[in-house]
């Protein structure tokens, strides 16, 4: 049976984007919304919404027995989770199979080995992917994690094992860090993710984070559309990515591409997916993580290969096979994203939500705004920052980059602070011009933008930000 009509199980700019895309192809859709998101653009896009709870996420957007109620009420026998919430939670996808409704992504099965990042790196070992010194599995103790981070050796990363979106994830360079961020980031764990099991790595320094996006269908192709670039973070989350990444060369692309699609077959992988990788600056790779839905970051794949990876998505939960073969790929030019969030970039990126009074969207040429705000929007403070993606494509990076500087100067969000011009000023950096930054960058550029370093050296940046 194909899909008649698709639940769209999250908010903000992701449900706008499968919900356009949704009509696109001619199937109805439905919303859910929580009592904060009852004007959110999402919401109104939709043939038809259902609130299912107060503003709190675990009362609503990841209450499971909710979004499934709204999805059998309204007759959909499909639903799309978007990133975040539910997407990667495999006792709801177990939910909705029992019920028959089709799951756009992955199985549950297949989710519970992936999304569980402990297990995926045993499963990248047995793929022969490279990985990253830690433990085989979750840290049962304290202990048991003293003697693991003491046997690789500091530093070491603590990281929840359920975890993602840059959560549930420290750094410890000693003993006594490492009692005080194992228990912290259990905790922390436990109230993101209902799970507080966590695991161990060794901490790769100043690494870049390279990511493969792979496409697979219920035939057994699998595909990947080449890689992005995710180094740019701020607290272990991603600011700005770009395609291709600048680092690779066409050996290493192809050799992290074969990698990515040898662990998406290992598992019978179905759906969109990212394998997830740093890379040292010896070029070599080593396996992160897998996230099992679509990413936030998406866009720019879409951009370079003239693939809609959404659109594909649902194609493939019909049952049809991938429109294209690897074959068929090309990198086509250059993308960037800049995500756009609501917060304050000089005061250590405090979330700044409240009522958006005007907006400009910038146009033109391969320039795309990925947005769920409006005038007179209310941002509310129970949800993730993000405005919208400022997305653009070009022959060229230097091209891609003078094309987002002009975007950027044209986007205008008032009435709360946002993170455009600090965006702007990073476009300006010699780091970035040259595409030689790291995981490390963002840390050291507010030392500049703050005065810590040599002011001379953006000084008319520091000016610009204020």
């Amino acid at each position: 049976m194909g899909i008649n009509k698709i639940l769209v199980a999250n908010r903000g700019e992701i449900a706008v984007r499968v919900i356009r895309t949704c009509k696109e192809l001619g199937i109805p859709v439905v919303s859910v919304y929580s009592t904060a998101d009852e004007s959110s653009l999402h919401v109104k896009l939709a043939d038809e919404a259902v609130c299912i709870g107060t503003p709190r996420s675990k009362d609503s957007y990841l209450n499971m027995q909710s979004v499934l109620s709204a999805a059998i009420a309204t007759g959909c026998n499909a639903i799309h989770p978007g990133y975040g919430f539910l997407s990667e939670n495999p006792k709801f996808i177990e939910m909705v199979e029992a019920t028959g409704i089709t799951f756009i992504g992955p199985s549950a099965n297949v989710v519970s080995r992936l999304g569980d990042k402990a297990t995926a790196k045993m499963i990248a070992k047995q793929c022969g992917v490279p990985v990253v010194e830690g433990s085989d599995g979750i840290i049962l103790d304290q202990e048991d994690g003293l003697k693991i981070a003491r046997k690789i050796g500091y530093p070491v990363m603590i990281k929840a094992s359920a975890g993602g979106g840059g959560r549930g994830i420290a750094i410890a360079n000693s003993d006594t860090e490492f009692l005080k961020a194992f228990e912290m980031t259990s905790m922390e764990a436990e109230s993101s993710f209902g799970d507080k099991s966590v695991y161990i790595e060794k901490f790769v320094e100043n690494p870049r984070h390279v990511e493969i996006q792979i496409m697979a269908d219920k035939h057994g192709n699998v595909v990947h559309l080449f890689e992005r670039d995710c180094s740019m973070q701020r607290r272990n989350q991603k600011m700005i990515e770009e395609a291709p990444s600048s680092m690779l060369d066409d050996s290493l692309r192809k050799k992290m591409g074969e990698s990515a699609v040898k662990l998406a077959k290992h598992v019978g992988y179905v759906g969109a997916g990212t394998i997830e990788f740093l890379v040292d600056s010896r070029k070599n790779y080593y396996f992160m993580e897998m996230n099992t839905r679509i990413q936030v970051e998406h866009p720019v794949t879409e951009m370079i290969t003239g693939i809609d990876l959404v659109k594909e998505q649902i194609k493939v939960a019909y049952g049809k096979e991938l429109s294209f073969k690897q074959k068929d790929l090309q990198i086509l030019g250059h993308s960037i994203e800049c995500r756009i969030n609501a917060e304050n970039p000089l005061n250590n990126f405090i979330p700044t939500p409240g009522k958006i009074k005007k907006i400009l969207f910038p146009g033109g040429f391969n320039v795309r705004f990925d947005s769920h705000i409006y005038p007179d929007y209310e941002v509310p403070p129970f949800y993730d920052s993000m405005l919208g993606k400022l997305i653009v494509f070009a022959p060229t990076r230097k091209e891609a980059i003078r094309k987002m500087r002009v975007a950027l100067e044209q986007l205008v969000i008032e009435g709360i602070t946002t993170n455009i011009e600090y965006q702007y000023a990073i476009m300006h950096t010699p780091e970035f011009i040259k595409g030689a930054y790291d995981t490390g960058f963002i840390a050291k550029f507010n030392g500049l933008i703050q005065g810590e370093y040599n002011e001379e050296l953006l000084g008319w940046t520091k000016r610009k930000i204020k």
